[in-house]
C-alpha cells in the first residue's frame, strides 16, 4: 500500500515563507511526477506545480517566480518552498504521485492535504 503523508502547512502573514513536504512509503519502485495541487473553498482543485521524474518542473502561472517544487527521488518525497505568499494562495494543498510502479502496475496516489492559511 502507498502512502503520501504532506507536512510543513500554517498560518502565516502575508509576504511570508513556508515549505511543504510530502512523503511516499511503500513498495515504491519509481515515481514518474509528483506535484502539488490546492483547492480553495468554493473553487476547484487546481495544479500548483509539478516536477518529472528527470527534475523538469512546471508551474501555474499564478505561482512562477514565488513558489519552487523539487524532489528528492532517493527519498521519494516532493517539496514547496513558497516564498512572498499571498492571502490568495490560501487553500488546502494536496500531494500527488502520478505512475508510481510497485511491480503490480502502475497507479496514482493522493496525500490527504495541508492546510495552507495567508492572512492579509
Amino acid at each position: 500500500q502507498v502512502q503520501l503523508v504532506e507536512s510543513g502547512g500554517g498560518l502565516v502573514q502575508a509576504g511570508g515563507s513556508l515549505r511543504l513536504s510530502c512523503a511516499a512509503s511503500g513498495s515504491i519502485l519509481s515515481i514518474n511526477a509528483m506535484g502539488w495541487h490546492r483547492q480553495a473553498p468554493g473553487k476547484q482543485r487546481e495544479l500548483v506545480a509539478a516536477i518529472t521524474s528527470g527534475y523538469r518542473p512546471n508551474y501555474a502561472d499564478s505561482v512562477k517566480g514565488r513558489f519552487t517544487i523539487s524532489r528528492d527521488n532517493a527519498k521519494n518525497t516532493v517539496y514547496l518552498q513558497m516564498n512572498s505568499l499571498k492571502p490568495e494562495d490560501t487553500a488546502v494543498y494536496y500531494c500527488n504521485a502520478d505512475g508510481v510502479w510497485t511491480g503490480r502496475g502502475k497507479n496514482d496516489y493522493w496525500g490527504q492535504g495541508t492546510q495552507v492559511t495567508v492572512s492579509s
